[in-house]
């Protein structure tokens, strides 16, 4: 079979139909929606380096994409991410060869020294990655939370707590930059993540086109943004969560449990039934709050690097 891989084109909604098709089929979990793969072709920060990449068989139909581009948040330079799916039924075909190899050739090009994957969690994907050359390490949990069943209570916020939602800081979000930066500098992981320019996260977190600023709750003590958790809709039915966090001085006392919850029941109410989330393995306080919500496991993925250079 002929395999043809180039540049997902951000103006043909055939490619950004076909890619979101393929990324449905190929892990559910994963929200995506035409809308986000334009914006993620046209306004992916310069420093990235980002290409969207897509695999065609022989017919002109899309069985395979690749994200790929520069960890351009990482305090340690050279480290890369290359994430490449097919659609299930178009697997053993070449498209994932295809996608990985287009993929590390434009990776060393621009410098990339080492590259890391997530790797669906099963025998077929797990071998291919293997023979590629790839070597695995963690692992990540996404988990389904059925929303149209009952979720569970807490008692009322404690005095100096305050629940709000996201669109509160709509005329000036820098309190929930400094508190995402803050907690996801210390997220478990193999690659880490230094959020020190304000504009980009405007452009990349704030602007995100699946954001719902509505259903994104901040916790505030004493008036200060102290927790919050991002919630992200595709328009229809289905939540998920883009990230829970909670500023160091403030751990421990179950904000993170609270502003999840605030966040799932009022989606719950708007009438979205899916919720999804992700972990890494090794983040047991959120793994737990997760459970605590009504998340089962559902998909898992592991992560795979190979030296480029």
């Amino acid at each position: 079979m002929t395999i043809r891989v180039r540049d997902l084109d951000p103006e043909d909604p055939a490619d950004l139909d076909g890619v979101t098709a393929v990324l449905r089929a190929a892990i559910p979990p994963m929200l995506v929606t035409p809308e986000l793969l334009r914006w993620q072709s046209t306004r992916a920060p310069a420093a990235q380096r980002h290409r969207l990449l897509l695999a065609e068989d022989e017919e002109g139909r899309v069985i395979g994409r690749g994200s790929l581009g520069l960890a351009h948040e990482s305090p340690e330079p050279g480290l890369a991410f290359c994430n490449v799916y097919v659609h299930p039924g178009h697997e053993g075909r070449g498209a994932g060869t295809a996608l990985v190899s287009a993929a590390e050739e434009y990776l060393a090009s621009i410098g990339a020294r080492t590259a890391f994957s997530w790797v669906l969690d099963g025998e077929r994907d797990l071998d291919f990655a293997r023979r590629s050359g790839w070597s695995p390490s963690r692992s990540a949990r996404f988990q389904r939370l059925d929303l149209t069943a009952a979720l569970p209570s807490l008692a009322p916020p404690p005095a100096g707590v305050e629940l709000r939602p996201a669109s509160a800081f709509a005329d000036d979000p820098r309190p929930l930059f400094r508190l995402d930066a803050e907690a996801t500098a210390d997220e478990p992981g193999d690659v880490g993540t230094r959020l020190d320019d304000y504009e980009d996260w405007l452009d990349t977190t704030w602007g995100h086109p699946l954001l719902d600023r509505e259903l994104t709750t901040v916790a505030l003590v004493d008036g200060a943004a102290a927790a919050f958790t991002v919630a992200h809709t595709d328009g229809a039915r289905r939540y998920f969560t883009g990230m829970t966090g909670t500023a160091r001085a403030h751990r421990g006392r179950g904000l993170a449990k609270r502003v999840k919850l605030d966040s799932l029941s009022r989606a719950r109410a708007a009438g979205l039934t899916e919720g999804y989330t992700s972990n890494d393995a090794e983040n047991t306080p959120m793994l737990a709050v997760n459970k605590w919500c009504g998340y089962v496991p559902a998909v898992t993925e592991v992560r795979h690097a190979k030296p480029l250079g």
